[in-house]
């Protein structure tokens, strides 16, 4: 999986919009970077920036706005109704994807470092990037704000974790506060009354601070941790709210504070008709959600992505007050490049008459490799559908999980062989490039003869790609085909067949291309690999054949 992190810095200037442009600018001149939203607030002085994207370039971007900040604001001369301690206030780093909230707190630590030594920046440390536990806290670092940080300075109990000296530097750009947290998801949970006091009550039931004591001793904690919610009205909707801010969705994903909501505001006599999510999420607070209630249904969680997401928006209802558009709302999709992504899946994207018809063609790609693939996709198709099949079958309800785990596992090998369909395809056009490179000088055919062996090699790595994922099929279609519903057992087989193929297919590209190689010994242990592969395939597939026949003999 791609690492993807978010970085949501806050810089001391809300009201000059030509500063703010630029600093965005500067974010914005880093590949791989995608700036989703910049809100400024004149009252605050202060902009909240939000973009996202792989470790390294989001980490420089950050270093980019912080030193464009830096030569832009002056802290001696900032006024606003939030507090602050910096040009650049704070710069927290929080996992989306593929990424632990630990290693995120490495890079945070990290980056303030580099903030201190190349721009002179005083930094603290907070939450999971805090050296200390007292430091976890935002509002202890940030204690006293700007104007007590010259004074925190010359105190070795006080002063940020990286500094110097009292100069010209901290005193225009303040002391930024680096930090890790963990994404947070901002929701409100739609009420079937007007009555403020009530939704307020249901908000104290359910987060993590709770209540005050009626006897006044301390507080009763609520049911939810990592949690902040209070109660409202919204005039434009004409209704209560509990507007919950989940900063731990680890801890309390969104379903399970739906469902605790749901059960706090049903034992006050009110019922929650549904959820709005404010502002972006990961993808995983979706899927997780979805396959929650498919859980709680005793459903198969061998269906697409995009299947599980509508499982989570209807049983949540999102959708509720307006619509809910997963592609304008999960940050995984907002990042993707359109036209990256349809290059990178041209063909699958393409009708399956458009796919065939370009595959008869004069042109040599697609071929038998992404054929191969295809055929191994089919096959993982089928499987999963019997899985998904029998699942459902009247009287098997206590086997869903089963046949919901083998769908699992074949929805994973049908995005793998999908994938392969368009790889296969690029790495012949690799080739391709390889042989159109200059060859003039010496060095310039040597640089091309280096290039061909090396695509070539890759072109024979992909088909075994697709040989090993569609040996993964077979296993599949044969328990399947033992086991599954009996009235499906043919397209168990058909399964067995498609993979076969797959794998006879794709052997025959690995072959080609090795043959293509001036050097053969790199080419020798994918070699041998395919013909293993080859043999295992087709026993497996008797195996499953001999169980099909069982069925559907006349």
């Amino acid at each position: 999986m791609k690492q993807l992190i978010e970085c949501v810095p806050n810089y001391s200037e809300g009201r000059n919009k030509a500063v703010i442009d630029e600093i965005v600018n500067a974010i914005k001149t880093v590949e791989g970077v995608k700036v989703l939203d910049v809100d400024p607030g004149e009252a605050t002085n202060r902009t909240v920036v939000t973009f996202v994207g792989e470790p390294e370039p989001v980490c420089e971007a950050a270093f980019r706005g912080a030193a464009k900040a830096k030569e832009l604001i002056d802290m001696r001369l900032h006024h606003g109704a939030h507090p602050r301690s910096g040009a650049t206030d704070v710069l927290p780093l929080i996992p989306v994807a593929g990424i632990t909230l630990e290693e995120c707190a490495v890079l945070a630590r990290k980056l303030a470092e580099r903030l201190y030594k190349e721009l002179d920046i005083p930094c603290y440390c907070y939450e999971a990037a805090a050296f200390t536990p007292e430091r976890r806290n935002l509002a202890v670092c940030r204690q006293g704000e700007y104007e007590a940080l010259q004074e925190k300075m010359a105190d070795s109990a006080r002063k940020p974790d990286f500094s110097g000296e009292w100069n010209e530097d901290a005193a225009r750009a303040g002391a930024t506060n680096v930090g890790a947290r963990n994404f947070l998801v901002a929701v409100n949970f739609n009420l079937n009354t007007t009555s403020t006091r009530r939704a307020m009550a249901v908000a104290f039931d359910v987060r993590e601070k709770g209540r005050k004591n009626p006897n006044g001793e301390g507080w009763i904690p609520g049911t939810l941790k990592g949690t902040k919610a209070i109660g409202w009205y919204i005039d434009e909707y004409g209704i209560a709210q509990v507007s919950m801010n989940i900063t731990d969705i680890d801890v309390t994903p969104l379903h399970v504070a739906y469902e605790e909501v749901s059960r706090a505001a049903s034992a006050r006599g009110l019922k929650v008709t549904g959820a709005e999510i404010v502002g972006l999420v990961p993808k995983r607070v979706l899927t997780e959600a979805g396959r929650f209630y498919l859980e709680k249904q005793q459903r198969s969680l061998g269906i697409s992505e995009e299947e599980i997401m509508k499982i989570a928006v209807k049983s949540m209802s999102l959708d509720d007050l307006k619509p809910f558009e997963p592609e304008k709302k999960v940050i995984e999709y907002l990042v993707q490049d359109p036209a990256e992504e349809a290059a990178r899946h041209r063909l699958i994207r393409l009708r399956a008459d458009s796919l065939v018809r370009e595959t008869a063609s004069e042109s040599p790609a697609p071929g038998g490799g992404s054929v191969s693939a295809y055929m191994g996709a089919l096959g993982a198709a089928l499987a999963t559908m019997v899985a998904n099949l029998s699942s459902h079958k009247r009287g098997w309800d206590a086997r869903w999980k089963e046949f919901s785990d083998v769908a699992e596992k074949g929805q994973l090998l049908l995005n793998e062989l999908l994938d392969l369909v368009d790889e296969d395809t690029a790495a012949f056009n690799r080739i391709m490039a390889a042989f159109g490179m200059p060859k003039g000088s010496d060095e310039e055919k040597a640089a091309r003869a280096k290039e061909i062996e090396e695509a070539t090699l890759y072109a024979a790595s992909v088909p075994l790609k697709t040989m090993e994922s569609s040996l993964k099929v077979l296993p599949l279609a044969l328990e399947m085909a033992r086991k599954g519903n009996p009235a499906s057992a043919s397209d168990a087989g058909v399964a067995a067949l498609a993979a076969v193929a797959a794998c006879r297919g794709a052997e025959l590209n690995v072959r080609i291309n090795a043959a293509g190689l001036s050097d053969k010994t790199p080419a020798q242990p994918l070699l041998k690999r395919a013909l293993e592969i080859l043999t295992e395939a087709s026993s497996l597939q008797e195996e499953v054949l001999k169980e099909v026949n069982n069925h559907i003999e006349i």
